[in-house]
């Protein structure tokens, strides 16, 4: 049985939904309570009563919307397996063979991704997790097209166009740690030979 390690949650997902989520799920109550008083409103109640139906409506749509949003908040997270590395978000699910990574190094979030170079919304989600340490996993290639990582995955995973990804995760020491032995002990070819010669000195029955 292929040997399984522990569920890394992304910290990036986890902070954009716990940022989002309360926020949309304001605005639809504030939709529903908008409707309450076309639904009071005997004439809008009677003659148009779509307007405050649509209102209803309207609001608990967001509010749907607002609690699947909240239950994907750790449904991004990275899991080491003998062989390959799986990287999961809420719309991307894939796996990393060990075989394309070239080294792992430890880098600061705040210092790869500098602030001046980032406006908007993105430096509002950078600014809370500035000071944390990643992970930079260097590859030889993309498992995917580059258009389509950055389709389904947050430009935090990307300092520039090289392959590889930085992994946000809160025990980067233990992710780390968990990575490379599980490359060391998968797939070293020294290891795998190192077996095979001991198996071979086993008496045969």
């Amino acid at each position: 049985m292929a040997k399984t390690g522990k569920r890394y949650p992304l910290v990036i997902y986890t902070h954009m939904t716990d940022r989002w989520w309360p926020a949309i799920m304001l605005l639809g109550l504030a939709l529903i309570l908008l409707a309450w008083p076309l639904y009071r409103d005997p004439f809008m109640r009677l003659a148009e009563p779509w307007r405050w139906q649509a209102m209803a409506w309207l609001g608990g749509i967001v509010t749907l919307v607002s609690l699947v949003m909240a239950s994907f908040r750790k449904s991004g997270y990275v899991q080491l397996f003998r062989d390959h590395l799986r990287l999961v978000t809420p719309f991307l699910r894939m796996n990393i063979s060990y075989r394309r990574i070239l080294r792992t190094t430890t880098v600061s979030m705040g210092i790869t991704f500098p602030r001046k170079s980032i406006s908007g919304w993105r430096r509002g989600i950078l600014e809370p997790v500035a000071s944390m340490t990643a992970v930079k996993i260097e590859l030889n290639a993309f498992p995917l097209p580059l258009y389509v990582l950055r389709f389904f995955l947050s430009p935090f995973f990307f300092q520039d166009r090289t392959p590889h990804f930085i992994i946000l995760v809160k025990d980067w020491m233990g992710f780390s740690t968990e990575l490379e032995s599980m490359r060391v002990g998968g797939n070293s070819p020294e290891l795998n030979n190192l077996d095979q010669s001991i198996l071979s000195r086993l008496p045969k029955k």
